[in-house]
C-alpha cells in the first residue's frame, strides 16, 4: 500500500494548521497595537461610520476631549445605558441573565450590553452579527477594560456612538439638535440625546418620537438618583 498520499495529506494539514496559528497570532498582535493606539488617539474611522457614508447618510462628527463633554451628558448616558458602569469589569451578568429570561418569554428582544461592550462593538467591530462578532466583542471589551480605564472608555463612547442619521458623538449631536456645545447641554437636553441612543435613526428628537418622549423624563430621574454616588462623581470630573 502506497503511504505517500497519506503523508502528503498530513503534511498539508500541518502547513494549514501553522498558517492558521500565524493568522491568529498576527491578528492578536495587530489588535493589541490598535487598542493601544486608540487609548490615546481617536479612531480615524469606524465601520459604522463608513457604512453611514456608503449608504448616503453622510458623516457628521467632532471628537472632543473628556473635559469638553460636560457632566450632564456623561451622567445621562450612564443613567440611561449602564448604571453600574463604574463598578463592573465590562460585563453586567445580572442584566444579561434578566435579558435572557425576558427574551425567552417575549417576542420583543431586550439587550444587556454595557457601555464597554458598546464601545468594543462601535470602535473595533460592526453592527449586528452572530456569535462570531459577539465572541470578538467579549475579547475587545476585556482588553479595553484592562488597558484603557473607565474615563477613556466613556470618552470614546461619547465620541463614536451614533446619535442620529449620519451623526456620531455627543458634540455633533449637541450641534445638530440644540445648536450648542456638548458641555453646555442642559440635563433635559442630555437626557433626550441619551434616550435616542439604542436606535438614533428610529428614536428621533426632532420631531420627538414616542420612545424619546417617555424615556427622557425617566433618565432625568435616574440622573438625580445616581449623581451623589462617589464612583459616579469621579467619572463626572
Amino acid at each position: 500500500m502506497d503511504k505517500k498520499p497519506y503523508f502528503r495529506k498530513r503534511g498539508l494539514f500541518r502547513r494549514l494548521g501553522r498558517s492558521f496559528l500565524k493568522i491568529i497570532l498576527y491578528g492578536f498582535l495587530l489588535s493589541i497595537v490598535y487598542i493601544l493606539f486608540c487609548k490615546w488617539i481617536n479612531p480615524p474611522v469606524t465601520l459604522t461610520q463608513l457604512n453611514s457614508l456608503i449608504t448616503g447618510h453622510g458623516l457628521h462628527r467632532n471628537y472632543i476631549s473628556y473635559n469638553e463633554m460636560g457632566s450632564n451628558i456623561k451622567l445621562a448616558v450612564m443613567a440611561g445605558e449602564d448604571q453600574l458602569f463604574p463598578d463592573h469589569n465590562g460585563f453586567d451578568f445580572k442584566s444579561i441573565q434578566k435579558a435572557m429570561k425576558h427574551n425567552q418569554k417575549s417576542k420583543s428582544l431586550r439587550g444587556a450590553s454595557t457601555i464597554s461592550q458598546q464601545v468594543a462593538k462601535n470602535v473595533f467591530l460592526w453592527q449586528h452579527g452572530g456569535y462570531f462578532r459577539k465572541g470578538l466583542e467579549v475579547y475587545f471589551t476585556f482588553m479595553i477594560e484592562q488597558l484603557w480605564g473607565k474615563k477613556r472608555i466613556l470618552q470614546m463612547y461619547l465620541n463614536v456612538a451614533q446619535t442620529g442619521p449620519g451623526v456620531f458623538g455627543v458634540e455633533a449631536a449637541a450641534k445638530y439638535y440644540f445648536d450648542k456645545d456638548a458641555k453646555n447641554l442642559s440635563r433635559k437636553e442630555a437626557a433626550m440625546i441619551a434616550s435616542c441612543l439604542p436606535n438614533p435613526v428610529l428614536f428621533t428628537i426632532h420631531p420627538i418620537s414616542r420612545r424619546v418622549a417617555y424615556r427622557y423624563p425617566w433618565i432625568m430621574r435616574q440622573m438625580n438618583n445616581l449623581e451623589a454616588d462617589p464612583d459616579i462623581q469621579d467619572l463626572l470630573k
